[in-house]
């Protein structure tokens, strides 16, 4: 340990010997071509400084970065000779900077900042690389969000100018939709429900009389969507569909026909000889938009409109193949066959992707319950083991006595273990609010156009407050792709408030609990409560 702290001692003075003395450049290296200045010591090689210098004469100091140059020549001295391919890079003078785009196109990463708004009108501006997809930018502000990913999440491509919007596929890159919206066009963050929901239940998506080849399939849904995924095969949907005269006011009813080639009409009835079809739009440099006020700012003939619009289109509406189906799954039918026409096997790699990486990620983490309608049963627990109740009467007869038995949990404690300063009766009608189902005052028709807009699919829901009756509540839910709306009133028993849907059938001391028991029971509803709306704030 002393020989070892001498030498450290013997390397702090020779560190410090040449620092007043030795010239320096302007980049802090040593000059070599310069002779020392005069009064300077020279060092004998054979005598160590600690020997020769004593403390009342100055010290030359020899910088720390000349000793290590000297240590690196030292260590390689005993190396073979390599020759240096690039000498330019070792000479004292640093090489100039390369110019800009001189760097290869893998190396240069270009970034732009975009600006996505909220459903609630709150705007994040959000830095991203010119690569990035319409996933990877949702993933992103899921996190920033604090939001729970579910894979849902979407961004929504919003012409408000011309009153059209359309959910980016996962596979889309952001900066080049971005390049074909125009100034006052936007992004929006969204839950879309039924971004993948055709491949689940294609049978929904497509009924017999639209698609052609339909027939084929046997009921088999998996062979209908290999229809439509397989490049070599020519699926055909067909059907009446009302068309805009480009220039015109007026609207015509014309049978149309979607192939892959592209979207014709029939000049003579119902015909589809290559005689009769006219060409009205290509698939490859156009996209499928749904039309948010039709009536209103088209004078559309129904509420289900939709258009193709070419990626050069951005001010003018009159460039725009407007059309409008009869009802909600006709259009669904038309947009969901011109996706997969377009995209094919792009869209089915990005529904897998999130099922991919739950695979393997399944090991890492802990099971997690799962409350779709395949994984809960009825279960009894009245004896000492649990069973599996098989008997639909007697699971219908369970659920509503598990709903009468909730009623006994209308006292409130705090931690403590007494009442809450606030009374029972207040706080069940306040605890939902909450919540992020619940929606607070918003009209009928507002709750219809938000179901609508994150997806028509099977349990979608929300609550919001009745505009009948002040004390009522609302459940707007969605089913069959039709939106149907259940009142909650208010019951009172024993001084005591409750809500029921059914007419006090099954009561509920708070609509936390309402919602709860119809999550894992149908009841009086067509289909159990599955996914809620919900807004973010960015």
């Amino acid at each position: 340990m002393n020989d070892m702290s001498t030498s450290l001692e013997s390397l702090y003075p020779a560190c410090n010997m040449q620092s007043d003395t030795v010239p320096l450049c302007q980049n802090g290296q040593h000059s070599r071509n310069q002779p020392p200045p005069s009064g300077t010591r020279s060092q004998a090689p054979q005598a160590s400084p600690w020997q020769k210098v004593q403390r009342s004469q100055p010290m030359h100091i020899l910088a720390v970065r000349r000793l290590q140059e000297e240590d690196q020549q030292f260590r390689t001295s005993s190396l073979p000779a390599i020759p240096n391919p690039f000498p330019e890079l070792c000479g004292p003078k640093s090489p100039p900077a390369p110019p800009q785009g001189s760097l290869p196109p893998s190396q240069a990463v270009a970034k732009q900042d975009v600006k996505v708004f909220g459903e609630d009108g709150t705007c994040k501006v959000v830095e991203i690389l010119a690569d990035m997809t319409a996933r990877d930018l949702c993933q992103l502000l899921v996190y920033r969000s604090h939001c729970v990913d579910d894979n849902s999440w979407t961004l929504v491509e919003h012409h408000p100018q011309l009153g059209i919007e359309r959910c980016l596929e996962d596979h889309e890159l952001v900066v080049q939709v971005e390049n074909t919206m125009a100034s006052e066009s936007r992004f929006l963050f969204r839950k879309n429900y039924a971004k993948y929901e055709f491949f689940r239940n294609p049978t929904n998506f497509f009924p017999e009389q639209m698609v052609t080849l339909c027939q084929q399939s046997n009921g088999s849904q998996t062979h209908l969507l290999q229809i439509f995924l397989n490049s070599s095969s020519c699926p055909e949907v067909q059907g009446f569909l009302h068309v805009k005269e480009l220039g015109r006011k007026s609207w015509k009813k014309l049978y149309m026909c979607l192939r892959r080639s592209g979207l014709y009409c029939s000049t003579k009835g119902v015909s589809k000889e290559p005689r009769h079809l006219q060409f009205l739009a290509d698939l490859e440099d156009c996209s499928v938009f749904s039309l948010i006020a039709g009536r209103k700012q088209y004078s559309a003939p129904t509420d289900f409109g939709f258009c193709i619009k070419t990626n050069k289109v951005m001010h003018h509406s009159k460039e725009l193949r407007l059309l409008c189906a009869e009802d909600e799954q006709g259009r669904t039918c038309w947009m969901t066959a011109f996706r997969l026409l377009k995209y094919g096997m792009l869209l089915y790699q990005s529904y897998r992707v999130p099922q991919q990486r739950k695979a393997l990620l399944s090991s890492f983490s802990t099971p997690v319950r799962s409350v779709s309608e395949n994984s809960l049963v009825a279960m009894d627990f009245s004896g000492q083991t649990g069973r599996v109740i098989e008997n639909p009467a007697e699971a219908q007869s369970a659920a509503l006595e598990e709903g009468h038995a909730w009623r006994k949990r209308s006292t409130r404690m705090n931690v403590l273990g007494s009442q809450s300063p606030l009374h029972p009766s207040t706080l069940n009608t306040v605890i939902h609010r909450t919540q992020q189902w619940f929606h607070g005052r918003i009209s009928r028709e507002e709750s219809h156009r938000i179901i609508k807009q994150q997806g028509l699919v099977d349990g979608l829901f929300l609550l919001r407050d009745s505009q009948s009756n002040p004390k009522a509540f609302v459940l707007t839910l969605c089913h069959h792709q039709k939106i149907k709306n259940f009142q909650i009133l208010p019951y009172e028993d024993d001084g005591q408030m409750f809500f029921s849907l059914d007419d006090g059938n099954t009561r509920f001391s708070d609509l936390i609990q309402l919602v709860d028991f119809y999550q894992l029971n149908k009841g009086v509803l067509p289909c159990k409560l599955k996914h809620h709306c919900i807004r973010v704030a960015l």
